[in-house]
């Protein structure tokens, strides 16, 4: 796997051309079966012999060592790396904070929040060149689960830059050492200020749930801060951006929304669908022997590596025209947000936060164009992210258009 991530789509196309699974190197020279086909990652996701506990079932846990690049993700304790009873309990812990209606209850805080980072925008000098990822995208669902989870104001900054530096999957040995260990203490830092100061938040839940309930283990607690902190703004940051990129890349799309012809929700989902916000998702692990056919055995005890992303562009599903960027497509499925089990809690927030972020935006700024047009914008250096570095676009204020 390129851990630069500087073609996704090309490498999840090869891959997935080769059959149901392949083999693959990882950063560290760990080995893992990479699957991009949609219907064995549905299969896969749902079956009872595929695991997330590396302390479970995967033997070459003992051979990785403490400077791996992908520690950040494989290693926490938490409902994202468990399996069976376990993950159900764990993950009936946080599950409580993403209930429908919790959900629609942030609605107006969303709401909020965009209307101030719009307002924002409204100051910047018309036709000057602005990175959208800094000044809207990435603040929309980082201050929503900062808020959630109570961060302190003064811890805000150094949440976001570790938990950006967690899915690095370019970074150094050295570095991603470093950026664990920080990532760590940033987690507890986050969990000693809560413990001084419990509130109404869902780190003061699971605290009590650690120190009153005895519930969780402290590595529990830290791992799942890291899980909620870092899913709950990845996701929609990729989403929101990439759908903004692919308006502005597709007129003809862009000008059905605008007559009506297509809905947010239809942008939404085709945007999950060719762009979905994690391309490939580390690690699961075969509790026993799994064939998948074409001669693909997977042994128990290797490694898997589930390509979410690359899973809606396969044309045994979408078509030869899978990789088109449609909003009137009929079959808009995906599994960006996963499936089985594991499917992310936070899909509804997400999807909340993109509508009420891209409505927000295309109605303030309907002459919104790509400061270079022609330029792919620069990715993150991760397999994992599917985003941008940064996307640079020029507004224009105007009357509502959509």
């Amino acid at each position: 796997m390129d851990p630069t991530g500087s073609s996704l789509h090309a490498e999840a196309a090869s891959l997935r051309a080769q059959g149901p699974a392949t083999q693959v190197a990882l950063p560290g020279g760990v080995v893992a079966w990479s699957v991009t086909r949609f219907a064995q990652i549905k299969a896969l996701t749902s079956d009872r012999r595929v695991s997330r506990d590396p302390r479970r079932h995967w033997p070459a846990l003992a051979e990785i060592s403490d400077d791996w690049p992908l520690s950040a993700l494989v290693l926490p304790e938490s409902a994202f790396n468990s399996y069976g009873p376990e993950h159900r309990r764990l993950r009936g812990l946080i599950s409580t904070a993403f209930t429908p209606r919790r959900t629609e209850a942030l609605r107006p805080q969303v709401q909020r929040i965009v209307d101030r980072l719009i307002t924002d925008l409204i100051a910047v000098e018309p036709g000057h060149p602005v990175d959208l990822r800094a000044t809207f995208a990435y603040k929309v669902p980082t201050e929503v689960i900062c808020d959630l989870f109570g961060v302190p104001s003064e811890l805000r900054p150094w949440m976001r830059r570790v938990i950006d530096a967690a899915l690095h999957t370019a970074a150094s040995p050295e570095q991603a050492q470093a950026d664990f260990l920080d990532l760590r203490s940033c987690m507890a830092a986050l969990i000693a200020d809560k413990r001084a100061h419990l509130d109404q938040d869902m780190t003061s839940d699971l605290i009590t749930a650690r120190d009153a309930e005895g519930q969780l283990d402290e590595e529990q607690l830290i791992g799942t801060c890291i899980l909620m902190v870092g899913a709950g703004s990845e996701t929609a940051v990729n989403l929101i951006l990439k759908a903004v990129h692919a308006l502005l890349s597709h007129p003809d799309q862009l000008a059905l929304l605008r007559i009506g012809t297509v809905t947010w929700g239809h942008v939404i989902e085709e945007t999950l669908r060719t762009e979905g916000p994690i391309e490939h998702m580390p690690l699961r692990y075969a509790v026993e022997d799994i064939d998948l056919g074409e001669g693909v055995l997977i042994k128990a005890g290797d490694a898997i590596i589930l390509g979410f992303g690359a899973a809606g562009r396969d044309p045994a599903v979408h078509g030869p025209d899978a990789d088109t960027f449609d909003a009137t497509r009929g079959n808009k499925e995906h599994v960006a947000f996963g499936h089985g089990p594991h499917f992310c809690l936070g899909a509804p927030l997400a999807r909340m936060e993109a509508d009420i972020a891209l409505r927000a935006l295309f109605e303030t700024f309907p002459n919104l164009t790509l400061s270079d047009p022609g330029q792919v914008p620069p990715h993150q250096e991760s397999f994992v992210a599917n985003g941008f570095r940064e996307l640079s676009v020029r507004l224009s204020p105007g009357p509502a258009a959509v």
